[in-house]
């Protein structure tokens, strides 16, 4: 199998989400390989209302941030798996996993009768 077309649309995808995890967050210092939602700057003296809007902003990035972790590491694992020889082969039954598929989803880890 050419993986090299899908492995360019997983690093486009790659670098696609590390830009959006830094617009809602920033690498976490303490944990390697991990982010940390920030919030959104008022801009304004914080009073009661604007510490409100601060925390509701700092939940929401980290809603946002969690579903963007969650693909990012599944972007990473299928460049891995391109490096390894293992990338387009179903996880569940070893099959390969269709073309048409892995265009659609260049991350699958499994084939369309196991999805």
């Amino acid at each position: 199998m050419r993986t090299e077309p899908f492995k360019k649309k997983l690093e486009a995808e790659k670098a696609r989400l590390e830009e959006r995890m830094a617009s809602v967050g920033r690498k976490n210092p303490a944990v390697p390989d991990d982010w940390e939602a920030v919030p959104t700057e008022t801009g304004a003296e914080p009073d009661q209302a604007d510490q409100a809007d601060v925390f509701v902003s700092r939940e929401t990035n980290a809603a946002i941030l969690a579903d963007l972790e969650a693909r990012y590491d599944t972007v990473l694992s299928a460049l891995k798996r391109t490096g390894e020889g293992t990338y387009g082969k179903c996880e569940v039954c070893g099959k390969p996993i269709g073309n048409a598929r892995l265009a659609a989803d260049p991350a699958a880890t499994t084939c369309s009768a196991h999805m």
